[in-house]
Formats: C-alpha cells, structure tokens, sequence
C-alpha cells in the first residue's frame, strides 16, 4: 500500500517517463504531488454566448462544428487546423496552431466547449489554439479549473491527472496533524475534503473551504515553530561586551549618519551589551546605509576586542564591501581581509592563518568564510548582507565558527513590519526608513511596447553622454508560454540590440544560468565601463553598485512583482547624475495597470511594499512565492491577516497547555519536518 513517501512512479497511471518530468518540478513523492497547490483558479463554470464575448476576458463557449475542420500546412513546423463553430447567436472562427489530431477530433454537427479568448468583431469573432473538449467531459470546461505552476514537458494536463491518480491513491492515508479540537473550535474542513477541493474543487464554496482548512493549517505549524526557535534562542546567555565610545568612529565618517542609520546602530549596540546573543534583521531601501550601520557594529565588537565577520552572496559584492570599508576602518585601527572563492591559494593561506591567530579583526567575504577548515580566533559578531540570499543554515554555519556570536542580517527588501515580524520570526527587527539627504529620486515612467524606438533613441542619448544603462528580462516559464518573444530571451534580446539596433555600442548579457565567476566577470567589466548595455534577468537585481548607470529599462514589467521592480530600480541612480527607469508592459489589466502606476507615483520602497502585499501577497517579495516561509504555499500573508490571528492565538493556546506538544506527536512532527525542510530558505 502507498504512503506519502512512495516514489511517484509507482503511482497507477504515471510511471517512471512522467515521474522524470515531475522531477524538474521538485515532485518526487505521493506527497510532494498532492502538496503541488494551484497558484490560481479560472472559473470554466459560465458558458457565454458567442454574441456576447469580451476580447479581454477568457470565456467558455458552447458551440457547434459547422464545417468539416480544415488543415493546411503554412510551412515546415507549422500546421494550421480550422474550424467554423455556431450558436444561436453568432459564428465563432477557431484556429489551433500545431495540434493535427485535432483534425479527426472534432467532428461536423456535433457540440463542443470551447475556452480562451475571442479576438474580431461583432461580426467576426475568432479565436486561437483554445481548450477544446466534447460538452460534458468536464475535465478542463464546465467546472472551476486550477491552473499549476509549469516547467518544460510538464503541461497541465499531465500534471492535472498526475493529481488525479496521486490523490486517488491517498484514499484512507491522509494524515491530518492538526489536533482535533483546533479542527473544531475553528470549523475547518476535514483534510481528505480539503485536498480534494483544493485540486478539484466543487464550486466556489468548496474551494473556499478547502483554501481556508490548508491555509490556517500552514500558518497554525508555522507559528508554533516559530514560538519554539525564539524560546530556544533565549535560553542562551553570553558574556556582554562593553559600552564603547563611538565618536571617534562618527568622526571618521565623510558624512552624518540619518537618525534611522543612527537608531538602528542603538539598537544594535544594546543587543550587544546585553548579554543574550543579538539577532537582528537591519532591513532597509536600497542606498539607505545599512553597510554604515554594519560597520559601526563590527567597529564596536573589534573595540571589545573580538573579531567580525561579514559575508556577501557574491564576490563582487564582498570585493564592493571591502573596497568601501577597508580604508574607513583601517585608519582607526582595525585590520581588514578579504576572503573569496578567487583568492589565490597562497593568499587563502595567510588570510586563514591571519584569522585563526587573531591578526585579523574584520574579514569580508563570500561563502568562503563558512569553508570547514578554516578558523577564527575570537569571532564575536556575524553579518550577513542581503539576508534572503543565506539560508539559515549557511547563517548558522558561519555563526558557529564563534560561541554564539551576535548576528546582525541585512536586507534591501523592504517590507511591512507586520510581514517583518512573521518573515523573520526570530529575529528583532530595525528599520531604516529614511535615505541619506542628496540623493536624486529615479524619474519613472511606464510606457507600451509601441514607445521602443523612443526608449532606444533614450539609451543612445544617455549613453552619448557617457552614462550605461540596463536592459532586463522577465525568465520565461517555457510550460506555460511554450515559446518566447525576443525580448523575453535575454541572449536573443542582447543579440537583437547589438546587431539591429546598436551596432556601434556595447551590449553584455548576463543571467542566471551562468557560472558564478562568468557572471562576476561580466558585472566587473560593466562596473568598470567597458560595456554600454547590459541586458539581464533579474539576476541584477542584488549587484554591484554603477554609480553610472543611468537607466534602467524593464520588460514585460507586468511579470514582477512591484518590490522586485523597486529593487531593479535601486540599480542606478547611485551617482550623481539623474537616473530613469522605463516599465515597458502592453497588459491592458486595470489591476497591472494600477501596480506600475504606484511605480511612477513613489520611490518609497516600503511605501511599495505595502501596495505589493495589498495587491499580490508576499511572494513577490523574493520572486516566485520563494520567500522562506515554510510551507505556505496556500496562506497568502496580504490577504489572510485575519486567518493569520486567529492561527497565532490558537497556537499560543495550544503551547500555553502543552509547551513540548506532547499531547499533539502529529502536530510535533509535522512543525519538525516542515522547518528540517525549510532549514536552507528560513530567515
């Protein structure tokens, strides 16, 4: 008999060829393929009228074949399959592109639903390779359909019967973790309905039901667990450093620190001197200062006579820290190292030997510094840069070079405090919520597809005046388009630039499939001028800082999320010159619309943030739902504050009777496996 941990190529009806596909999606078990949630839902419940089609709104229409389908070959790889379609109200011209079978499939005089999005007039109405099946199937018409998330040979079809089977196959097997009485006092469905209506959902209210049972579920584990990390955190105890007089670091400093800057280092201090290791997010908007405040800490544990350690996630960035860094603490009598991946061998040697005798006070670096063998003398304080791209076992990896240092994490992501709090549920929170004062505002526009030859005209303009700009792609999930544009490809894009558009200029690429050091190497040339263009994904998005990049053009904007686009937008106007950013985007969605006009109304990162929790939930705050929460694939943080509360006040009750949930060994496994999966993408 299966269990959730059965491969799913042992599954009736899948096999070893379709479990290989599910693989690229990270589905290797019966669980895993039950767990793989929609990320959306389209209402295939109402049949519409031919007459009576919006272009702008997909639509399922019941009609008949009136004409035998016709084929024609257009030329090699493209076969065209046509067929006249009727109602009562109107004819309907329906083309699929590349599907022959259909051919044979759909048969004259007899009824089919039809969905996807009509096109024309009122007197012609066409549409294009929709979903096609004989009234009455219901597999993918007539019913409320879940969309999947998708990867390249996996279609929706595959993976909505791969479901089918695997949920078939869990009859009688469900675990449900969740104590009984929680079930009750918040009347949540039982986990079997739950399951099924959150994959095949009865109607709106089944779906409802079924969305609010997983939800709460996800939240009540997550924050028991959270409960659980911070009372274990405070337990420990250390020997507290003393106060240091910090003028002489002030004084240092070309410039005053902002009041934000300054209470962050306040609070940061008083962690230290307190004698329970510090663990603190510093999250602040891009250019705010945090490595100012990052440095007044490693300033104030080197004076208590400790070393520090700060770690970057590229080597670019370490090499930027250190550059920056370096010749402010040096002068005041604090040694500096830098430690990367490139280091040469015998320079990783004495570095290493420089850090385990103490030589050393403040090393900078990459992963490197959390290598096994090497070693520190004194290390009293970690800090992390760009937090979200650390798992906290990496955190934990360097932290441990030390007994109990003080971890300091930074982030350049803003978000909501009330997020803050639940993201990072076991650090304290510090917010740096204003800029320095002389930084310009970056101008914002968003603009149509057809403004291309006037944005190019731009580019040339400023690149003229000696100022780069970059260019970005949305990545293209190849199973739910089954092609791209040019612009969508960042390689076909850059080429397209450089040899159609401009020929004369210099135009790089860089995206997230390139090595490490490939990806360092086009980054360094673009820093040190010797490209004009750069065209990326958002692998930019945490970079290196190009005070001369003046403008920042974005694609097909409508595919990020507003604080995704609020960081790429971070990546000029760090100079001195005035900087653009052009949101390019043809999605006529009043929804899309309103988000990128927030884009050209503010530059208030958390002013943004709030707006991008409001309209799409905390996914986006790290691209695709990858926002290291555990497990919350169906809680939408933006959307169910309330749900939220009252999951944290039933765990609070629950921990209050029975701390070690001894009462509760489902409840007490499922918390451990679901933060022992998540170690590498929580906090």
């Amino acid at each position: 008999m299966a269990d959730l941990k059965t491969s799913v190529q042992f599954i009736h009806g899948i096999g070893p060829q379709r479990a290989k596909a599910l693989e690229k999606l990270g589905i290797a078990t019966l669980g895993d393929l039950i767990s793989w949630f929609p990320r959306r839902y389209e209402d295939r419940t109402q049949i519409v009228p031919i007459a009576q089609l919006d272009p702008d709104t997909p639509a399922c229409v019941a009609a008949m074949i009136a004409a035998p389908p016709t084929l024609s070959h257009i030329r090699k790889g493209m076969d065209l399959v046509k067929v006249r379609a009727v109602d009562d109200t109107g004819m309907l011209e329906v083309t699929f592109f590349n599907q022959t079978w259909l051919k044979n499939q759909l048969h004259e005089g007899e009824t089919y639903l039809f969905y996807g999005r009509a096109e024309g007039n009122l007197l012609r109405r066409r549409m294009t390779s929709p979903v096609v099946e004989p009234i009455g199937r219901r597999e993918f018409t007539g019913r409320i359909v879940p969309i999947y998330p998708l990867t390249a040979g996996v279609s929706q079809l595959i993976l909505s019967r791969s479901i089918r089977q695997g949920l078939d196959a869990c009859t009688g097997i469900l675990p449900d973790a969740l104590p009984d009485e929680v079930r009750q006092a918040h009347h949540l469905c039982r986990i079997n309905y739950a399951y099924e209506n959150i994959h095949f959902p009865e109607h709106e209210e089944a779906l409802a039901l079924a969305r609010r049972r997983l939800a709460f579920e996800e939240l009540f584990f997550f924050t028991i667990g959270l409960q659980r990390l911070r009372r274990r955190r405070e337990v420990v105890h250390v020997a507290p450093f003393s106060p240091v007089d910090m003028d002489a670091f002030y004084q240092a400093l070309p410039f005053s620190l902002t009041g934000a800057q300054r209470r962050c280092v306040d609070e940061a201090l008083s962690d230290m001197v307190s004698g329970v290791p510090m663990n603190r997010l510093c999250q602040g908007d891009v250019g705010s200062g945090k490595t100012m405040v990052a440095a007044a800490c490693a300033y104030f544990c080197v004076k208590n006579g400790r070393q520090a350690a700060l770690m970057a996630p590229t080597e670019i960035l370490a090499r930027q820290h250190y550059a920056g860094l370096a010749p402010l603490l040096e002068p005041l009598g604090i040694r500096c190292g830098l430690l990367t991946g490139s280091t040469p061998a015998r320079e990783k040697r004495a570095t290493a030997a420089a850090l385990a005798s103490g030589e050393i006070d403040f090393i900078i670096g990459t992963h490197a510094l959390i290598t096994g063998d090497l070693g520190y003398a004194n290390l009293g304080l970690v800090i992390t840069d760009e937090q979200h791209r650390f798992g906290v076992a990496q955190r934990a990896a360097l932290a441990a070079k030390g007994s109990h240092p003080h971890t300091l994490v930074m982030s350049a992501t803003p978000i909501p405090r009330t997020l803050a709090l639940i993201l990072y549920g076991d650090l304290d929170v510090s917010i740096i919520d204003e800029l320095p004062p002389g930084r310009q505002p970056v101008a914002t526009y968003a603009v149509p597809g057809s403004y291309h030859p006037r944005v190019y005209a731009f580019i040339r303009k400023l690149v003229d005046q000696g100022r780069q700009a970059y260019v970005v792609c949305p990545m293209v999930d190849e199973g739910e388009d089954g092609g791209s544009d040019e612009r969508k490809a960042v390689t076909e894009y850059a080429r397209h630039l450089q040899t159609e558009i401009f020929p004369d200029l210099r135009v790089a690429f860089v995206h997230g499939k390139m090595k490490p050091r490939e990806k360092d190497a086009v980054m360094a040339a673009f820093a040190a001028r010797e490209t004009d263009i750069l065209v990326s994904t958002t692998v930019i998005e945490v970079g290196v800082d190009v005070p001369n990049a003046a403008v920042m053009v974005v694609e097909n904007a409508e595919r990020f999320g507003l604080s995704q686009l609020h960081q790429l937008r971070g990546r000029v106007g760090r100079g001195k010159h005035q900087s653009y950013c052009i949101l390019i985007s043809d999605n006529r969605n009043e929804e899309t619309r309103q988000r990128l006009r927030v884009m050209t109304k503010t530059t208030d990162g958390f002013r943004i943030a709030e707006e991008d929790l409001r309209l799409r939930g905390p996914g986006d705050f790290f691209g695709q739902r990858q926002h290291g929460l555990p497990g919350l694939r169906v809680a939408d943080i933006g959307c169910d504050t309330a749900l939220l509360q009252e999951a944290q006040a039933a765990a609070r009750d629950l921990l209050e009777r029975d701390p070690e949930l001894t009462t509760c060994p489902a409840t007490a496994q499922r918390v451990a496996e679901l933060f022992a999966q998540n170690a590498d993408t929580l906090n």
